[in-house]
C-alpha cells in the first residue's frame, strides 16, 4: 500500500538513464575535441613548415620565455610560432576550445598510478609534458615541421593530460603525446575484473 508502483519504478529509471547518457555524451566530445586539436596542430606544423604551440588550462608562469597570452584554466588554446631573423615575432593565437562546464583537467582518487597510459608520468598531475626536463613548462606542446613535439627550450616532449568529471572516476580520459614522433593517443578508464584500467581508445 505504502510502496511504489512498478510504473513509478521504471519511469525513475528510465530518468536515471537518459542523466546517465547525456553526461556521457559530454565527456566524449571533450576527448575527442582536445585529440583533434592536437593531431590539427602537427598536421599544420607539417604542412604549413611552421611551429604551432598548444597550451592546455594553466596560466603561464612568469619569466616564460615566450608570451602566451591568458589562458583560461578551462580551455585549449593554438599558437602558431613564426620564424624570422634576427627575432621572431610572438606567437599569434588562431583557436580556443573550452572544455564543458562539467569536465576539468583533473586527476581522480582511484586512478591507477602504477599503469598510466604509455608510462607518462606517475598519475599524479592532471597536465604533466615535459617528462623528465626539470626547467620546462609541464603545460604545452609545440610541435615542429618534422612533427616532433617539443618543449619551449627545444626538448623533446613526451607528456599526458587527464580529462574527468567532478567525482566520477570511471569518466577519467586521458591524452598522450610522444616527442621522438607527436604521435598523440587516447585513453579510457574502464573497470576490466573490478580494477581500473586504461585502454586506448
Amino acid at each position: 500500500m505504502g510502496g511504489f508502483s512498478l510504473v513509478e519504478m521504471i519511469a525513475v529509471l528510465g530518468i536515471i538513464i537518459v542523466v546517465l547518457g547525456i553526461m556521457f555524451i559530454t565527456l566524449q566530445p571533450a576527448l575527442r575535441d582536445a585529440l583533434m586539436l592536437l593531431r590539427a596542430a602537427r598536421q599544420r606544423a607539417i604542412a604549413d613548415r611552421k611551429r604551432y604551440i598548444v597550451v592546455f588550462g594553466q596560466p603561464a608562469p612568469t619569466g616564460a620565455p615566450v608570451p602566451l597570452g591568458a589562458p583560461n584554466p578551462s580551455s585549449i588554446q593554438v599558437f602558431r610560432w613564426d620564424v624570422a631573423q634576427p627575432v621572431s615575432p610572438a606567437p599569434v593565437q588562431i583557436s580556443t576550445i573550452d572544455l564543458p562546464y562539467d569536465i576539468q583537467f583533473q586527476v581522480l582518487s582511484g586512478i591507477p598510478t602504477g599503469a598510466v597510459p604509455d608510462g607518462f608520468g606517475n598519475g599524479s598531475v592532471a597536465i604533466d609534458f615535459d617528462q623528465g626536463v626539470g626547467a620546462g613548462r609541464t603545460n604545452l606542446v609545440m610541435f615542429l615541421p618534422d612533427g616532433s613535439a617539443h618543449d619551449l627550450l627545444g626538448n623533446l616532449n613526451n607528456g599526458i593530460l587527464y580529462l574527468a568529471r567532478n567525482g566520477d572516476l570511471y569518466s577519467s580520459k586521458a591524452i598522450t603525446v610522444f616527442g621522438s614522433t607527436g604521435r598523440v593517443r587516447g585513453w579510457r578508464l574502464v573497470s576490466q575484473a573490478g580494477a581500473a584500467t586504461w585502454i586506448e581508445q
